[in-house]
């Protein structure tokens, strides 16, 4: 059974991309302005989102620049997109940060820099966008969170608990909104190709394009999923993980991560 109404006809569809410069927004955008969507695309840098707009088919794209930790430009630049669009169908939080931390080199600056970005921002996207979900009758939230969210992870001190905090606010939202018929997603990506994860000093097991992802999410919309994991080998065992008590999980885990 869907849990959200099944997205197929994407001609009909205004998508907000909050995160849309590279990585797996920016393979978003392109699959689902590729399928016939209108694209909104956000995020810090204009000249990157520029660059993702030019490979854009058609003209069914705005460009709207946002810190998503400054409520002033989350707040103009939903009111430039209902000037020019008069709403949006779905609203998809994408926009995060990664710094690999443990015990050993935590930094409070650096953590709350991080939570800024990957739970804050979602929050201050969330404050404007449900009044206007909430009048409109209709739509939809995605959050994009991380599989690192299931449970405690070696060298992901402060990125695993914010992304763990946006999986149980997804989970709670969806109590609230469904039955005003707003759907809530939840994505939970593995190990993608990005940026960010070029970080990483691991070879990282199920490693998947960006393009990959993406075409995963789209397949997730298109079912009505609340929960979009992939790649499902990597999360599934992942899931499995999280079902384990604890004298059996940290050992199995440190063993696997070799931490």
């Amino acid at each position: 059974m869907s849990l959200n109404a099944p997205i197929r006809d994407w001609t009909t569809q205004r998508v907000w991309i909050i995160g849309a410069s590279s990585g797996i927004g920016a393979s978003l955008a392109r699959a689902l302005s590729q399928r016939g969507a209108a694209v909104a695309l956000s995020a810090r840098r204009a000249d990157a989102l520029q660059t993702v707009a030019s490979d854009l088919p058609g003209e069914r794209h705005l460009i709207l620049p946002l810190d998503i930790t400054a409520p002033a430009t989350v707040s103009d630049a939903q009111d430039r997109l209902w000037a020019a669009w008069g709403g949006y169908d779905l609203v998809v939080v994408m926009a995060g940060n990664y710094v690999p931390m443990d015990a050993w080199n935590f930094q409070c600056v650096q953590a709350n820099a991080l939570l800024a970005v990957n739970l804050h921002g979602p929050l201050i996207v969330l404050e404007y966008v449900l009044p206007r979900l909430r009048r409109q009758g209709h739509g939809g939230l995605a959050f994009v969170s991380s599989a690192a969210g299931y449970r405690g992870l070696p060298k992901s001190l402060i990125y695993g608990p914010s992304k763990a905090a946006v999986i149980n606010l997804a989970e709670s939202l969806y109590f609230d909104l469904h039955p005003l018929g707003l759907a809530v997603y939840l994505v939970n990506p593995g190990f993608v190709r990005t940026p960010l994860t070029a970080r990483n000093p691991f070879k990282m097991p199920a490693l998947i394009t960006a393009e990959e992802a993406a075409e995963e999410i789209v397949r997730g919309f298109s079912r009505g999923d609340f929960e979009i994991h992939f790649p499902r080998r990597f999360t599934g065992l992942l899931k499995l993980l999280r079902m384990l008590p604890y004298r059996w999980y940290f050992p199995l885990v440190k063993r696997i991560t070799k931490s």
